[in-house]
């Protein structure tokens, strides 16, 4: 069985927790933080609201089914997505995007090798 971490995001009064494997969580914590340093630089319209990173955790025991739990492929599908749709043109951007799809990757890597036959 993987060892797997917890990371706990706020937006607004919502509460969510992606479920990352251990090795992994730190990027996931510090691309939230990265990123939300950046988006004030971004000019687009269609800029997504990105929930805060506020905790890490090794053990879940969860009591309020109301607080979602993804997992972080599905998490970052979404958030690669989301930023793929912007039209920024007065930031770069691709650098930002370049940092979502190596994770991404990393995970797709961690996830076919942790669970192949």
């Amino acid at each position: 069985m993987p060892t797997m971490k917890y990371v706990l995001f706020r937006q607004g009064e919502q509460l969510s927790i992606v479920e990352m494997p251990a090795t992994h969580a730190y990027q996931l914590s510090a691309l939230n933080l990265r990123l939300h340093k950046e988006l004030d630089k971004l000019t687009a319209a269609n800029v997504p609201s990105l929930p805060h990173c506020i905790a890490e955790f090794s053990e879940l025991e969860l009591h309020d089914g109301a607080v979602p739990v993804q997992s972080g492929i599905d998490y970052l599908n979404e958030l690669v997505e989301s930023f793929f749709n912007i039209e920024e043109k007065a930031y770069p951007i691709k650098s930002l995007r370049t940092e979502m799809v190596a994770l991404q990757a990393q995970l797709e890597q961690w996830y076919e090798e942790e669970y192949e036959d």
